[in-house]
């Protein structure tokens, strides 16, 4: 907001921005949130979403004319349905054999949804090209286009910069008394693994190594919290996202009021919590702007930008899956040596009770377990023991493993 990168003067036309431009309730954006993730109709899911819109009545001579709303479905993805109802697909299966059906009906959509989206993906890079160069004629001096972009990556940059450097290191630091850049120097490797790859997913092995070998964090933490970081925890995607809207907006010559301001990003953390770990998060953007009523043919023209955009904020949020994870290990590292401690102690105290169970059965014991040296043997090889002996060595046999019992 303070840097303000839109420039609205690139554009030619404006006016019908403006007339499209309506403030939307924080309530109703919940709301459609909830609906959203509960559909009617789970495969009108896949291709639009509810959405609610206002609208002026006709005038009445009665009644007075005001604003009124309604559930629309416009036609946007909505990831969160899907994965909604895939876990409620979940619960179901293993009640009964129906079920199954249902779940091969899912399989055979699946698959033929794969294959619609290999042909769709041949066509991608043709498709952007076209997009992009249809907002390139809109705009009147490429020159002007080139340093608004460059505005808009600085502003980007900015904000991660602040969020890597200032925000992240204070939480950590308030919550474990450590040394941030501790963790920013053990998880290198992974940043700059995340970063060639523009994947937190790929770069998933590579942060579980680097928390257990230069940071010591417990395996059993990082293999919980890490891959669930890399699925909930985005906040390098959130950040863009809210950066990313308000820049369309200030290009569209559209001021967002403050309620409007945390709208975007309340819509933007929800949004970022149904991405994949995989390059090209910029699809959830298109939800926030239908949310808050901005144009998304603009989109294209950050597409430009994003294939640097994209990588950084993939560091980040594995960045703030360390953090996390490295947060984890400090409040829970005693309580799991301390469970580690109880679970060796029980494991030895059944040794020795299954050791005592084994000689309080058996007939004899051999002279060698209880240090006793061998008697002379019989002509057949047998060691000759008397009853009252072998009485004996019984008991001695079960004080020393209850006296080991009792050492543990």
């Amino acid at each position: 907001m303070a840097i303000h990168p839109g420039d609205p003067s690139i554009k030619q036309d404006l006016a019908y921005l403006e007339v499209q431009h309506t403030p939307i309730s924080p309530l109703d954006t919940f709301l459609d949130v909830v609906r959203n993730m509960f559909p009617e109709n789970v495969v009108q899911a896949t291709l639009q979403r509810a959405q609610t819109k206002y609208f002026a009545p006709r005038r009445n001579a009665q009644q007075k004319t005001h604003q009124k709303h309604e559930k629309v479905f416009d036609n946007l993805d909505s990831n969160r349905s899907i994965i909604t109802y895939r876990k409620k697909i979940e619960s179901v299966n293993g009640i009964n054999i129906l079920a199954h059906i249902i779940i091969e009906f899912f399989i055979i959509l699946e698959a033929v949804i794969m294959q619609l989206v290999g042909a769709f993906m041949w066509l991608t890079p043709l498709g952007i090209v076209s997009l992009i160069a249809g907002n390139l004629l809109e705009l009147d001096d490429l020159s002007d286009t080139a340093a608004v972009l460059l505005l808009y990556v600085v502003t980007v940059l900015t904000a991660f910069t602040a969020h890597t450097m200032v925000t992240m290191p204070l939480l950590y630091f308030v919550f474990t008394r450590r040394n941030p850049f501790k963790v920013v120097r053990g998880m290198l490797q992974a940043l700059v693994t995340a970063f060639g790859t523009a994947s937190g997913g790929a770069a998933l092995p590579v942060s579980m190594r680097c928390m257990e070998e230069h940071l010591g964090v417990d395996r059993r933490i990082t293999r919980f919290v890490l891959p669930l970081g890399s699925t909930i925890n985005m906040d390098g995607n959130a950040l863009y996202e809210a950066v990313a809207v308000i820049f369309i907006a200030q290009l569209n010559n559209v001021t967002l009021t403050l309620t409007e301001v945390i709208t975007v990003s309340f819509i933007a953390t929800i949004a970022s919590l149904g991405l994949n770990s995989v390059p090209a998060g910029l699809v959830s953007i298109f939800v926030i702007l239908s949310t808050v009523g901005l144009p998304v043919k603009d989109i294209p023209l950050i597409i430009t930008t994003d294939w640097l955009l994209d990588r950084i904020r993939t560091s980040i949020n594995v960045l703030g899956d360390a953090f996390v994870a490295s947060t984890v290990s400090h409040y829970l590292k005693d309580r799991l040596e301390e469970s580690d401690r109880i679970n060796e102690f029980q494991q030895t105290i059944k040794e020795g009770a299954d050791l005592l169970s084994v000689h309080s059965r058996k007939a004899s014991v051999a002279r060698s377990e209880l240090g006793i040296p061998s008697r002379t043997h019989s002509t057949d090889g047998s060691q000759i023991i008397t009853w009252r002996e072998q009485a004996i060595l019984d008991r001695l046999a079960s004080e020393v493993v209850l006296n080991r019992v009792i050492h543990v």
